[in-house]
């Protein structure tokens, strides 16, 4: 994944002001608007440049971005350091449509994996918890949103955690403060990746005393030692020594729920999958679990074991090449 200069997109500095921010937005929203542009690349220039402003505009989202600091090295690949925004409470959701904005976006504008690797989400448009937030503002606080990183353990069999976020608020000179903010969530058990988890009442307090916005914490979770999770299936590779394979017979396999036993059916080959029904993340339809088997050789790294292969090369007659030639 490539890392994204906003800065640079938008060609101001890093000290810039907002009034610097969005008035090199609007020039280069007019240079490279796809309906009067005549540059080749105008519509990616434009969506660039809509992405960049998302980000910079907002002193939340740019506070996080500005503290990623030397985590990323230019011609490189980008990976956000574990963790990295999950101290941070945001305004708003990952999806949240910008229309109360008053500048023109694109209702199915996506942004790019860069900004959804650390703001979540896509675009301006789309479903889900924040759409029609903005209408809500008058008479309700406003929604925001946090991460939450987990362990794929966790995810299988729920938690309680207690977490400190950082809450943005404007102060009088409208300059942003983080305050600490401290939250206790339930995560359920099966929760998946990207999953929302909903706190009533937990987000901006309403104005005028009008009811509270809800807090979304968005579900990620840390890749496993064992277990590549897609889903709620996960796959896990199995070493299975060279007898196992040609005879077949029980082995014990590692799960998310523990240790179960597995039949290996009489000559399996490395690469073969097999299923354990159900032994995935629970849900209402809970996911399973995927075996793939790998062929692992003993070293000959004795006289015994020598003299086993040797033998084993004289009576099995075995050629493994023999179908490349016909």
């Amino acid at each position: 994944m490539e890392y994204r200069d906003y800065y640079k997109i938008l060609g101001v500095e890093r000290t810039a002001t907002a009034d610097d921010i969005k008035k090199s937005y609007r020039r280069l929203a007019r240079k490279y608007h796809p309906d009067v542009s005549k540059e080749k690349d105008a519509e990616a220039r434009f969506k660039e440049v809509q992405e960049a402003y998302e980000v910079l505009k907002d002193p939340e989202k740019r506070a996080a971005y500005d503290q990623l600091g030397s985590n990323w090295k230019s011609g490189e690949q980008f990976r956000p350091p574990p963790d990295w925004a999950s101290g941070f409470e945001f305004r708003g959701g990952p999806r949240q449509r910008r229309a109360s904005s008053g500048e023109e976006v694109f209702e199915d504008e996506q942004f790019s994996d860069f900004f959804s690797s650390l703001f979540g989400g896509g675009g301006a448009g789309g479903a889900g918890p924040f759409a029609g937030a903005g209408a809500r503002r008058s008479r309700a606080g406003r929604d925001h949103h946090a991460r939450i990183e987990i362990d794929l353990d966790e995810a299988f069999g729920g938690t309680t955690r207690t977490l400190e976020l950082k809450r943005p608020q404007l102060k009088d000179d409208g300059t942003l403060e983080l305050k600490p903010h401290t939250v206790k969530v339930t995560i359920p058990s099966g929760v998946t990746e990207g999953q929302l988890i909903r706190l009533a009442g937990q987000g901006e307090p309403g104005p005028n005393g009008g009811r509270a916005g809800d807090l979304y914490l968005e579900v990620h979770i840390r890749p496993h030692r064992l277990f590549q999770l897609d889903g709620r299936d996960v796959t896990l590779t199995l070493p299975i020594a060279p007898w196992e394979a040609a005879l077949g017979g029980p082995v014990k396999v590692p799960t998310l729920a523990g240790p179960v036993e597995m039949n290996i059916p009489a000559g399996a080959q490395s690469g073969q999958k097999l299923r354990l029904r159900g032994r995935g993340l629970p849900g209402q339809t809970p996911g399973d679990e995927y075996v793939l088997l790998k062929v692992v050789v003993p070293r000959a790294n004795s006289p015994d074991a020598r003299a086993l292969y040797e033998e084993m090369r004289q009576k099995l007659a075995f050629d493994p090449r023999a179908e490349l030639f016909g």
